[in-house]
């Protein structure tokens, strides 16, 4: 079972990196591409962060070691992040239209990934119990990630998603914040408590 899982982690971190690439490559192509607005975006950040995750969890195995509470506590909070892009995604993002998108690329970025990573955290044994203070220090990055995006929309104007744009008034983009940090702290609150499940044991 253990080589099982750990051949479904290596799938999902080439598959991670090579969206990433793929969408990278495209959108390098563009005459207004800057670097620091591709990675910029949640939906980027989030994959990459799982795909670290995954990296470090087949480190931990190939060393025949447990993953202690660090890398179980970041893998966490990437599955928090990669969530919460999922589901931003397909409830607010899904009808607009991304210029230079590459679809196969979308599809794992939003849907695939996700999904593959939220069953990794539910399904297998080998994390630490996290703590309910660690829903904490999930919501430390994007709070961090969301004050430079509110910067730099109110200074060079560009924002990575529709719903954060300034243009619509900051009243209406304070009700979208709140109810996406409602929802991480709420998937946090999950993430902790599946954490303690051992539905399959590796």
């Amino acid at each position: 079972m253990r080589t099982f899982v750990n051949c479904l982690r290596l799938v999902a971190v080439i598959a991670v990196a090579a969206a990433v690439l793929g969408q990278w490559l495209e959108s390098a192509r563009t005459p207004d591409y800057l670097s620091w607005n591709f990675f910029g975006y949640f939906t980027i950040q989030s994959n990459i962060a799982v795909g670290v995750a995954l990296a470090l969890t087949l480190v931990a195995a190939a060393r025949r070691k447990r993953t202690d509470v660090l890398v179980s506590g970041f893998r966490g909070a990437a599955t928090v992040y990669i969530a919460t892009t999922g589901v931003v995604y397909n409830t607010l993002l899904v009808g607009v239209g991304v210029a230079n998108s590459v679809p196969w690329s979308n599809d794992l970025l939003h849907r695939w990934v996700p999904l593959y990573a939220v069953l990794d955290w539910l399904l297998f044994s080998d994390r630490a119990r996290l703590l309910l203070r660690h829903v904490w220090w999930f919501l430390l990055y994007p709070a961090v990630w969301l004050v430079v995006v509110l910067v730099r929309g109110a200074t060079d104007g560009w924002v990575p998603y529709p719903f954060l744009a300034p243009a619509q008034g900051y009243g209406v983009v304070a009700l979208y914040c709140c109810g996406v940090a409602v929802f991480i702290a709420l998937t946090g609150i999950l993430v902790v408590g599946m954490s303690r499940l051992r539905l399959v044991r590796v």
